[in-house]
């Protein structure tokens, strides 16, 4: 069998956690941020931090398609070092026009690295281990979940410096961008396509369905990473539990991904995705259900164990319908569909929590993610299969 870990690998996953570790320190801590020194509202605040996925999802065709026709290496590069200037930007945003159009900007180059950088892990694995080395390149972004926003609250609830916290990020991105220096690719010859070009250049059409059903979860997903904090605090008058759900959440994450990757290397897909609809199901029910200590840290678990089955097994199944000159796009277009979800959530919890509630925002998140599930079992997991028979590699 060959070898899964090499150094390559282990490097552009490295280079990840630093990546998302960057991202999890801040993003738990924006919605306190903008309204203690801006005292912006909870809508202006739903407005202000969808920006950052909105941004990353117009960006994300484009990056796939760039990553596919010039030197991937070069442009993991140019992404990473946009991503880890623009932290210098929020030390000097001094208005929450000038923080909003920052953060507004930031999303392109994070939504050109994550689509870069996770092809690159696919260009460095094995053909032979590739389903199961996407499960485990997973475990970077959830490490970095389990640690990044315990360590942000730690440092804001011990210094109340968010410019600390600025600092700390700019650092973390630098290192990473400097790991993956290192990497070296298999050479690979460049497409020069020149046919005309056209949508599927940028959206893998034929992966439309499984696209539009992670919609659904990255809606779910988005409410409760941004709003979670301030729900907390609010209304379930839980202060320093964040952190806590956030490490219960990465543990359910990476113990799902470790146990499913026998699962993957067998090309159990749609069974993977199944049973990770349904634990995530179950745990965002629980979560609005049980507004009590024992769904505030019992959900996290179920939900992390649903999305370390969910998310490899979707993003494996949108790369089996592509072909090997599809990678970047296969994965932009689930990137796409995960960012549309997260942004129409960031903006719906925003304007629910301020018209509503906040209660009403969260129930709102446990129906959807139903909706996700039964589209999922009653037309996305025929709709995959009955493509993968009809691919040859």
């Amino acid at each position: 069998m060959e070898k899964l870990w090499n150094r390559n690998y282990v490097k552009v996953m490295t280079a990840n956690f630093l990546l998302f570790f960057a991202f999890y320190l801040l993003a738990p801590l924006l919605p306190l941020y903008l309204s203690e020194y801006f005292s912006a509202t909870k809508d202006v605040i739903g407005l202000v931090l969808s920006g950052y996925t909105i941004t990353a999802l117009l960006f994300r065709p484009f990056s796939g398609f760039l990553v596919d026709s010039f030197d991937r290496k070069r442009m993991l590069l140019f992404f990473y070092f946009l991503f880890f200037i623009f932290f210098t930007g929020y030390l000097a945003a001094g208005s929450l026009l000038l923080f909003a159009i920052i953060r507004t900007l930031h999303g392109a180059p994070f939504g050109g690295l994550t689509v870069a950088n996770s092809t690159v892990a696919i260009d460095v694995l094995p053909s032979s281990r590739r389903n199961e080395g996407i499960g485990y390149y997973g475990l970077s972004n959830n490490l970095a979940m389990a640690m990044a926003p315990s360590v942000g609250i730690a440092v804001y609830q011990y210094t109340s410096d968010f410019q600390l916290l600025f600092w700390i990020a700019l650092a973390v991105a630098g290192l990473g961008m400097a790991v993956d220096s290192t990497v070296q690719l298999p050479k690979r010859p460049v497409v020069r396509r020149r046919d005309k070009i056209s949508l599927d250049r940028f959206f893998l059409l034929k992966g439309w369905l499984i696209a539009v059903n992670m919609v659904f979860f990255g809606f779910c997903f988005g409410v409760l990473h941004n709003f979670l904090a301030i729900y907390s605090k609010e209304v379930m008058g839980i202060t320093g539990g964040t952190g806590v759900f956030f490490l219960l959440l990465s543990i359910g994450l990476i113990v799902s991904r470790l146990l499913g990757s026998k699962s993957l290397r067998k090309g159990r897909l749609a069974r993977n995705a199944g049973e990770g609809i349904v634990l995530s199901t179950l745990g965002y029910t629980l979560f609005v259900l049980c507004p009590n200590s024992f769904g505030y840290y019992v959900s996290p678990l179920l939900i992390g164990l649903g999305n370390g089955h969910l998310w490899p097994a979707f993003l494996n199944m949108t790369i089996n319908i592509a072909s090997n000159n599809e990678r970047g796009t296969a994965n932009s277009t689930l990137l796409v569909s995960w960012d549309v979800g997260i942004g129409l959530g960031i903006l719906a919890g925003g304007l629910l929590s301020e018209y509503i509630s906040y209660t009403f925002a969260f129930f709102t998140v446990a129906f959807c993610h139903v909706v996700g599930a039964a589209l999922f079992f009653l037309a996305t997991r025929q709709f995959f299969e009955v493509r993968r028979r009809s691919v040859t590699d």
